[in-house]
């Protein structure tokens, strides 16, 4: 059985609530200026501005985790 089989709603509900309380530490570790008003990115840079994401989430988490037990 795989992982995903065993993922209920209330784990998603979860793992989305963690994303959006670490969506400004996210960013800021980031570091993305914000796209200019009207402009178009290509898909090339929105698929680079995701993986930014991607990785700076990982270290956020990992921070506040780091933090929750050292205290």
């Amino acid at each position: 059985m795989s992982d995903a089989a065993t993922v209920t709603p209330e784990m998603k509900q979860a793992r989305m609530t963690e994303f959006v309380r670490l969506l400004p530490l996210t960013v800021e570790i980031a570091g993305l200026p914000r796209a200019a008003a009207g402009a178009v990115l290509t898909a090339d840079m929105m698929e680079g501005r995701a993986m930014s994401l991607r990785t700076a989430y990982r270290i956020a988490r990992n921070l506040v985790r780091e933090i929750g037990e050292a205290g």
